[in-house]
């Protein structure tokens, strides 16, 4: 539900409101937050809630740190779990400087002006997201182990499937903070699990992906387990993806739909710009060098193609109708920010439109068993994280699509992350101490 702040004030008194929380996410889409109490409010919309920028990954540097926190007031939402007297709210909020422009790195300002392109050409993104997660088991002191909470598999029930109750928990909190879950099941991996909720605009849809990995982290710990959105956390199992599920609407209607027996050439293109920059933006889909380690195998794609349901597609179009038709990006990973990258695929998919290129024929084979002879005919994405950074480096595309100062910054860290794991000796050793206890 869209609030006004007239209307949020209200909602404030009524509902015994105390606390509330003011979220954002760094250029790496790790959420932070700063509490205020429920008074302090009406100054946030007006002034907004000043920080120390220079603390924060990517922003600014200490000698000119401040910047200020607005919040939205169409994010309102209750957090469910904490005390029911003098409840707690929680509010995504747009970054500006004291001057009240924009700050450039705010993935919400990217990911707005991405929306607003697709708007001024007619078009409106819908995106819906497939999350996956791992539950391990937590010690007896509440830290995270490698065990995961079951040996279940794919679609599996209790009593294998350990992880029903906690996914039910998920669902229901989302629901009470105004996310609508479509469906939950376990995965493939041990301890492996999916939620996938309704479609939503793209920025309800980011906004929407961070409050769910929140949820499902916090809800987890309540239950004794410690939940992991690491790409690839368990060497010889599934690894996690993040499953991007976009639909284009134009005069009210999805361009996607019957795609494939009456062809449309706006959805052609869009699926063919997507393919034709995905190598310059992997690095904003799968930003960790644990992510590299997913491709090839476990249904998680290797080569830059498409088809119709077939999952070992780069690109699919699932088997589906009217509001449901879609084109799937199966490459992305959880650890991505969710703003700068629905950002980068509205841009190259729109770039495809304006410029009429043209998708080629799809790929109808299986290409987890194809020969090596049929398998080289094919482009691939980026075997690592340095790869996929220099490939970025030298892209005029993803120069053109973000902040030049935050493009620096972001590739900066994931080149030292880069040089770290080399140096480490231990690749997996360097994984798991780096990304598991934070990811």
């Amino acid at each position: 539900m869209k609030y006004t702040i007239d209307e949020v004030l209200q909602f404030i008194s009524d509902n015994d409101v105390k606390f509330v929380r003011l979220s954002f996410c760094d250029i790496f889409g790790t959420i932070k937050n700063i509490s205020i109490l429920s008074e302090e409010l009406p100054r946030a919309f007006k002034n907004g809630i000043s920080f120390d920028a220079s603390s924060i990954r990517g922003f600014l540097n200490i000698e000119e740190s401040d910047l200020f926190l607005y919040p939205d007031p169409s994010t309102l939402a209750i957090l469910p779990w904490r005390p029911q007297q003098g409840r707690v709210v929680r509010f995504y909020c747009d970054i500006k400087y004291p001057d009240k422009t924009p700050f450039e790195g705010d993935g919400r300002a990217i990911l707005l002006k991405a929306v607003n392109k697709a708007q001024e050409m007619g078009y409106k993104i819908e995106i819906g997201s497939e999350c996956e997660f791992y539950l391990f088991e937590e010690d007896e002191k509440g830290n995270p182990t490698k065990i995961p909470q079951d040996n279940a598999g794919y679609f599996d029930i209790a009593p294998l499937d350990k992880g029903e109750n906690v996914r039910r928990d998920i669902s229901l909190t989302l629901e009470q903070m105004g996310i609508l879950p479509e469906c939950s099941h376990h995965e493939q991996g041990p301890g492996q699990n999916e939620i996938d909720f309704k479609y939503s605009d793209a920025m309800s849809a980011a906004d929407n992906l961070v409050t769910f990995k929140s949820v499902v982290k916090t809800i987890a710990h309540l239950n004794g387990l410690y939940a992991s959105f690491m790409p690839k956390p368990l060497k010889d199992c599934s690894g996690s993806g993040l499953h991007i599920n976009i639909s284009i609407l134009k005069n009210n209607e999805n361009i996607f739909d019957n795609i494939k027996n009456s062809s449309s050439k706006e959805a052609e293109n869009f699926i063919a710009g997507i393919l034709n920059r995905i190598k310059e933006i992997t690095v904003f889909l799968n930003p960790l060098t644990n992510s590299y380690n997913r491709f090839g195998s476990h249904s998680a794609p290797k080569y830059v193609t498409w088809s119709y349901q077939n999952r070992s597609q780069l690109v699919r179009i699932p088997a589906a109708e009217g509001i449901y038709s879609r084109m799937e990006l199966r490459s992305s990973d959880p650890s991505c920010n969710p703003y700068y990258a629905f950002a980068l695929l509205i841009y190259a998919g729109l770039e495809g439109i304006e410029n009429n290129i043209e998708l080629k024929k799809p790929s109808n084979l299986n290409l987890y068993q194809a020969s090596e002879d049929v398998l080289k005919n094919y482009d691939t994405i980026p075997d690592t994280l340095e790869e996929a950074v220099r490939i970025a480096e030298k892209s005029e595309f993803v120069a053109n699509c973000l902040p030049s100062n935050t493009l620096k910054k972001y590739l900066s860290f994931k080149t030292d992350e880069c040089i770290l794991c080399e140096k480490s000796g231990n690749k997996e050793e360097f994984e798991h101490n780096t990304y598991f206890y934070t990811i």
